[in-house]
């Protein structure tokens, strides 16, 4: 458990906006992570307290391409994003070792 359920961060303007105003930080996490586990990783990984926890699951999209034997049709991967909302006056510093 703990940190293996966090994939990585996701650092999008629109996250990055939603960081500024809200306090919410966007993650790609595991599919099978329920939303009390992603909340103590994100505890425990950057020392911060989680007020709450959203998810939601992006379905992979179907990509089609021309190739000299035909159409070569595959799919995208899904994957699961968690918006963690922190506390008053946290902040996690993604920037900091870089």
């Amino acid at each position: 458990m703990g940190i293996s359920v966090i994939i990585k961060p996701m650092v999008t303007e629109k996250s990055t906006k939603n960081q500024e105003k809200l306090g919410r930080y966007a993650f790609r996490v595991q599919k099978t992570a329920n939303k009390l586990e992603i909340k103590k990783a994100i505890e425990a990984a950057y020392s911060v307290q989680v007020e709450d926890v959203n998810t939601v699951v992006n379905v992979g999209k179907t990509k089609t391409r021309q190739t000299k034997k035909g159409m070569a049709i595959g799919m995208k991967p899904s994957y699961k994003k968690a918006y963690v909302t922190l506390k008053k006056g946290e902040t996690i510093d993604f920037y900091g070792n870089v």
